[in-house]
């Protein structure tokens, strides 16, 4: 589906609309194809991905005050490395920043740290999958603006200064490393594959009268990831795609709303709180004078308190 740009330097260039990623439902919709989500993937964390399972959790949430019925679909991919190993990666998407973020990506990567199902096995011996952790984010970190950050880890010496080479699986089974994608910095200068494939993520791309959908360049992308961008084109046209971010809006308009109701009862309580300590000042003080008067302090206590 194309439509033409009316202005600015990208006056006559064809555009293109493919469904917003940034939402859980064309996010799974790109990835239920094996093939694309192999390439996504595989791209994102610079491994080739021999085998790919992936497997979509979806987790059922009632929004009362729209009788609306939501399923959070968190991303988990296992996957096969040319090596024979294996890995685990989670991949999560928030659109937006609420306090409750950072306690729910941990409550679900100790869901996966324990769970049976994130076992393989080489002859005989069964192993842990190391962990991948992907998130990405459509709000800022607060101290840089680099829009991909890859997490590693060290093996180092007692001295902090000689680099081990070799892999542990006692540890690779027991840390992990993280990518971080800060969607609001990506832009259009591209230069990597990564770049390039994250622009599908761009919001500034976003469709002024419709949120659910970008209009991109397909020029701006290369052959290799032409199936991406006809995969979420094809999202457009899908209604169980259209009304899954329907809902979605539904649920984060709603959670939007908590948030600012509960911000509004933390600040009437330090308010409350404030009154209370300026009152129990002022008595301290109105007993002081009295016990400087000549009252034991009990009495200007009795007195005061009545």
């Amino acid at each position: 589906m194309t439509m033409l740009a009316g202005g600015g330097e990208s006056a006559g260039m064809e555009l293109t609309r493919i469904a917003n990623p940034i939402y859980d439902g064309a996010f799974k919709y790109l990835l239920d194809d094996n093939r694309v989500a192999r390439l996504f993937l595989s791209t994102l964390i610079g491994e080739e991905i021999v085998e790919l399972t992936f497997r979509p959790t979806e987790h059922r949430m009632d929004v009362e005050a729209r009788s609306v019925t939501v399923f959070r679909m968190d991303f988990s991919a296992r996957i096969a490395l040319p090596g024979g190993e294996e890995k685990l990666v989670i991949i999560e998407i928030q659109k937006a920043k609420y306090a409750t973020d950072i306690m729910r990506f941990r409550k679900y990567l100790g869901q996966q740290y324990i769970s049976k199902e994130n076992t393989y096995t080489v002859g005989d011996e069964l192993r842990a999958m190391p962990i991948l952790s992907i998130y990405l984010l459509g709000h800022s970190l607060a101290h840089t603006e680099l829009p991909v950050i890859r997490v590693v880890r060290q093996y180092l010496d007692a001295s902090g200064k000689e680099q081990i080479a070799c892999r542990e699986e006692f540890i690779e089974s027991l840390t992990h490393d993280s990518i971080i994608v800060q969607i609001p910095h990506l832009n259009s200068r591209r230069q990597s594959d990564l770049e390039c494939l994250l622009g599908i993520f761009d919001q500034s791309q976003k469709d002024p009268a419709d949120a659910h959908t970008l209009s991109i360049r397909e020029e701006d992308y290369p052959e290799k990831f032409q199936g991406v961008i006809r995969r979420l084109v094809k999202a457009i046209c899908e209604p169980d795609v259209r009304e899954t971010m329907d809902v979605e809006d539904d649920y984060l308009e709603d959670l939007e709303d908590m948030e600012r109701m509960i911000a509004k009862k933390d600040a009437a309580l330090v308010e409350k709180d404030a009154a209370l300590v300026k009152k129990d000042t002022v008595i301290e003080k109105a007993i002081q004078i009295l016990v400087a008067s000549g009252l034991s302090e009990n009495e200007a206590r009795a007195r005061i308190l009545g």
